[in-house]
């Protein structure tokens, strides 16, 4: 039997459209279906917009290996395609003797992931080029910048347009199972409920990935790993920036700290900071901010908090409750769940906007 479409992407997030467009410039007939009116409306637009380096991740892990690889393509992706972006840099400080030998660590574990370019520096080296910061030893990282992520993902919509695909809005995906002659069988709701036939299927629904992989039973046993949710708030700064590049505090585990990122029209702006949650809320909390204000002092001591106000918040998918070890990216193909021609995303958050057109290869070279 003929399939409507070859191959179906779920999820209209920057990963999602990676996906679709290495798939389209590969040859696939590529449909994807987005559940919002708009593309990128959930992860992928409630992130930092920082382009991270491949800094602190384990060496050899996915996803430092694909943080680098995605760093580089992104960066020519943006310069060939007109996206928004700057080379904005980054400082990661030691605000106290205690935190050098980790920024040292921090260091080796990045030249083993192929980022040879940090620069050490001593505090006053640090004040020299941030004069509000407040560390006593810094790394300086170069290719660490800044983009428009919208403007990133109208771009990969097009490229996937014009290489015969096509992205569908307002098409939530209620389940999807795979039929006896070997199609994947999508079902749709919303305004327009309908059912899609594929070949091939691509789960990349971010927040909502372990609820939609589990609408499709399996018949090797497999069973898709589970999804927390962890809530970061944003708080703007009014009024001049006091920092031109992002800065960073030492991590704690998985959590980068409630850093300073500088976006490309030098607005400043802290967060995210963490709370992990049992479902899906964007609530803004303003009271939470009190107990980080000591925690930004550490590394800008002159923070005034009357310029701090509600931004907005970003939800992350993880794959590990709080105080659990950190797992990998999961790409789940039929190597794992034993079905060919599926392929299955889980947990991917940061640095998943960095890797994404690294992301979008590995997928296709799954399938």
């Amino acid at each position: 039997m003929t399939a409507d479409v070859e191959t179906v992407v779920v999820g209209a997030g920057v990963v999602g459209l990676a996906i679709a467009r290495a798939l389209a410039m590969a040859g696939r007939e590529v449909m994807v279906l987005e559940q919002h009116d708009i593309i990128g409306s959930e992860t992928s637009s409630r992130n930092s917009e920082v382009i991270h380096a491949g800094i602190y991740y384990p060496p050899g892990s996915l996803r430092a290996k694909l943080c680098v690889d995605g760093k580089a393509q992104l960066y020519k992706f943006c310069d060939e395609n007109g996206v928004a972006h700057q080379r904005i840099t980054k400082l990661l400080v030691a605000t106290n003797e205690a935190q050098v030998p980790k920024l040292k660590a921090i260091q080796e574990t990045a030249i083993r992931n192929g980022v040879t370019d940090l620069q050490p520096l001593m505090g006053n080296e640090a004040r020299a080029i941030e004069p509000e910061v407040s560390c006593v030893a810094a790394l300086l990282s170069p290719s660490t910048g800044t983009i428009d992520t919208h403007a990133y993902m109208l771009a990969l919509e097009g490229h996937v347009e014009a290489h015969g695909g096509n992205v569908v809005l307002n098409t939530p995906v209620e389940r999807v199972s795979r039929r006896a002659d070997g199609l994947f069988e999508v079902v749709t709701a919303g305004e327009a409920p309908a059912t899609i036939t594929a070949k091939e299927l691509v789960l990349s629904p971010g927040l909502h990935a372990t609820k939609l992989a589990r609408t499709m039973s399996f018949p090797s046993g497999y069973t898709p790993p589970e999804t927390y949710y962890a809530i970061g708030q944003y708080y703007a700064y009014t009024g001049r920036s006091p920092f031109s590049r992002h800065i960073y505090p030492m991590p704690d585990g998985a959590w980068l700290g409630l850093h300073v990122t500088v976006d490309l029209g030098g607005r400043c702006k802290f967060g995210p900071d963490i709370e992990w949650i049992p479902e899906i809320d964007y609530t803004f909390k303003p009271e939470k901010l009190e107990k980080f204000l000591g925690f930004i002092r550490t590394y800008y001591p002159a923070l005034d908090p009357d310029r701090l106000h509600p931004d907005y918040t970003g939800i992350r998918p993880k794959l590990y409750r709080e105080g659990e070890p950190v797992p990998d990216f999961v790409f789940h193909g039929p190597k794992q769940h034993g079905v060919d021609g599926l392929v299955m995303l889980f947990g991917i958050e940061s640095p998943g906007l960095t890797s994404s057109l690294a992301i979008g290869d590995l997928v296709r070279d799954l399938l």
